[in-house]
């Protein structure tokens, strides 16, 4: 099946441990982040995009921060999956997307200034919707409200994402099928609505500006994508699906309500692109080495300020999207053993094993004891560079052990190790 892909450049080394890892992905691979968001999943969807005809990511919005670093050269993507920087291959977004259509254009010229034109290959659904620029400021207005009534807010990015899918679940959102509409009037009434329940002026001049630059580039480019990832799954193509955020944002399963809007699970991506259950032949759960999660909400194991610290200055832990600093700590296994549950992990991809390099002991999060206080096993260290390495023999043996205890801890085989920011820096272990 992907004997004619390994030809041209092949992203990963073509070894029998990556020929026997890829076979066992079929034909749609779902890429799942089963922690908080910010796993690490554009760098494994840049690698495997090179061994998939199609790209799709399903839900979210611009709030969604993937940065991939190839030949030095930092890529930083919001609206379009990591792996549209493979050329020739397709990329959807899908139904379940809000889409803010100045992010989206500045993506496309970004990729234009660096050599790639990706609008030739670009597909985005007619049910996706628009994100209008002053939904940021309800954005900000419904976090301040909430910050005073409950002492703290949910840490929205403020892209704007709540209110867009509050609109769309109460049926008055605006969809992607309307782009070339005359919607002069309507925004008349949405500005007097804004400004009636939340204080937000709406700049409808500026809005109209930009959906009409946004209609003489994007309309074209704006079709029934259901239609369309069927038609390619008819052709034999083989689909990845890009997921967004993390499994404990899930609007029904994650941390509860400090969540994001949208469905961030397996199942969700597969409605939101309008695929059935039975297509999914893989899934695979991101999870970095540690743990971090930005923003309110309970965060178990999460390290004393000087552990952090340490590991956000290794890890680099300020937000694609805002450059906030995340909150950072250690693994917590019944949170991973429960993503791995609700979305069907097939493979773990365990990311940044190299921020570890120096610690002695690594703590990681076994459950909770009577007084709801985290327990933890303690690993040891390996003290010793992993950067760069790439077979599962050349890491220390700590390390080694490291992967193994969460592979058997969690039932599901770690099949992808990240050991550091580029491209190349993966492993893929039998």
């Amino acid at each position: 099946m992907f004997k004619s892909i390994f030809a041209n450049n092949p992203p990963l080394c073509y070894n029998y441990a990556v020929q026997q890892f890829l076979s066992s992905l079929g034909r749609v691979c779902a890429i799942i982040g089963a922690q908080w968001g910010d796993e690490g999943k554009g760098k494994a969807t840049d690698i495997l995009a090179g061994h998939f005809d199609v790209i799709a990511r399903a839900c979210g919005g611009a709030n969604a921060g993937h940065t991939i670093v190839v030949k030095g050269r930092k890529h930083v993507f919001h609206l379009l999956p990591s792996g549209c920087l493979h050329e020739g291959k397709p990329v959807i977004l899908g139904a379940g997307m809000v889409i803010h259509l100045p992010t989206l254009l500045e993506e496309i010229a970004t990729l234009r200034e660096a050599g790639i034109d990706i609008l030739p290959r670009l597909h985005i659904s007619h049910e996706a919707h628009i994100i209008f620029n002053y939904y940021k400021a309800m954005d900000a207005a419904l976090e301040e409200r909430r910050s005073r009534a409950k002492g703290q807010g949910i840490g929205t990015t403020k892209r704007g994402i709540g209110p867009a899918y509050t609109e769309k679940a109460a049926r008055s959102g605006i969809r992607m099928e309307r782009l070339e509409d005359d919607l002069s009037q309507e925004l008349q009434q949405r500005a007097k609505d804004a400004q009636t329940l939340y204080g937000v002026t709406v700049e409808s001049a500026e809005e109209l500006a930009a959906l009409k630059e946004a209609a003489a580039l994007l309309a074209d480019r704006v079709s029934d994508t259901v239609d369309l990832i069927h038609r390619y799954r008819s052709e034999g193509k083989t689909i990845l699906v890009e997921g967004a955020q993390g499994v404990l944002l899930d609007i029904d399963h994650g941390s509860y309500p400090f969540v994001t809007s949208s469905s961030t699970s397996s199942a969700g991506a597969l409605q939101a692109l309008g695929l059935p259950p039975n297509a999914l032949t893989s899934c695979i759960g991101i999870a970095k080495a540690y743990c971090t999660r930005v923003g309110s909400g309970t965060f178990l194991t999460e390290a004393p300020e000087e552990d952090a610290q340490r590991l956000r200055d290794r890890g680099g832990e300020y937000g694609a999207t805002t450059g906030r600093p995340r909150r950072c700590g250690w693994l917590h296994l019944p949170d991973l053993c429960r993503g791995a549950l609700t979305n069907g992990f097939t493979h773990w991809n365990i990311t940044k094993l190299d921020v570890l390099d120096e610690e002695k002991e690594i703590p990681i999060g076994t459950g909770v004891d009577a007084q709801g206080k985290p327990v933890f096993d303690y690993l040891p260290g390996w003290q010793a560079s992993t950067i760069g390495i790439t077979s599962f023999e050349g890491l220390p043996e700590n390390a080694r052990q490291y992967i193994r205890y969460i592979g058997e801890q969690t039932g599901v085989p770690v099949a992808l190790i990240g050991t550091g920011p580029e491209r190349e820096h993966m492993i893929v272990k039998n």
